[in-house]
């Protein structure tokens, strides 16, 4: 009688794994910013949960901001963009490559490059990079855009985008797609629009 061939197992199934890479990133992202000199908190050493004033010292230093809204943008373009080119990967392991690209903007964007670019090219004249709280935060808010973007519509995650872009343009005249027209080509026109919108000293 013939031996019964046993079914080929399955795959193995990493997700925990990626998962556990990703998170690990959180305090990898943290230790790099501190030995770049990056402060915990910010200039003033005090912990905040918000603030709305984008001109003061406290922007990208507390928890959130109305930056806030681009990092969750981010995170929705990450899950569209490889759900359109890595689709075959597991979710979990798409959500390690977008945290491994954010991460990695973030400490773009508080090396002296980048924030000697602000300076000159955009409206943030006083920008002195991230507290290494504020980093984590945008990690988190960029998670929070892929996991909405996972879990809603098409449709819904379009719409929160142009919300979320167009109230920030008449908010604060800033927003994801202004910041990456002025650091790659800056517009007069639009550096102008903005810095009409700082209060007066």
């Amino acid at each position: 009688m013939r031996a019964i061939n046993p079914q080929p197992s399955a795959p193995a199934d990493h997700g925990r794994l990626w998962l556990v890479l990703a998170f690990a990133i959180f305090p990898l992202l943290a230790l790099i910013e501190w030995t770049m000199g990056r402060s915990p908190l910010g200039p003033d050493g005090a912990f905040g949960w918000w603030t709305s004033n984008i001109w003061g010292p406290e922007c990208s230093q507390r928890v959130a901001d109305a930056y806030a809204f681009s990092h969750i943008i981010h995170g929705m373009a990450f899950y569209g963009l490889l759900w359109l080119f890595a689709r075959r990967l597991p979710l979990s392991a798409r959500y390690l490559i977008a945290v491994i690209i954010e991460a990695g903007w973030e400490l773009l964007e508080n090396s002296p490059l980048i924030i000697n670019r602000y300076r000159e090219a955009t409206m943030a004249l006083g920008y002195s990079g991230d507290s290494i709280l504020n980093s984590a935060s945008d990690l988190l808010m960029m998670s929070l855009g892929f996991l909405l973007a996972w879990r809603l519509p098409v449709w819904a995650t379009v719409t929160a985008v142009l919300v979320m872009e167009i109230g920030c343009a008449l908010w604060i005249r800033d927003n994801l797609t202004l910041n990456i027209i002025m650091l790659l080509h800056p517009v007069e026109a639009i550096k102008a629009w903005q810095s009409a919108g700082a209060p007066v000293p």
